[in-house]
């Protein structure tokens, strides 16, 4: 595995594990605007 560098103030996208919607924020959105489900920033890897 990789480390990813986080640059602030980088737009990132992130991913619900909900419904898989994906939107582009320089945050990170507390939740999906479309089921509210949770976000991850798919930059960083899943373990």
């Amino acid at each position: 595995m990789r480390d990813v560098e986080q640059i602030p103030d980088e737009k990132s996208p992130y991913e619900c594990f909900e419904c898989g919607r994906i939107i582009i924020a320089v945050d990170n959105p507390t939740s999906c605007p479309d089921c509210g489900g949770d976000m991850r920033n798919r930059q960083t890897p899943l373990e």
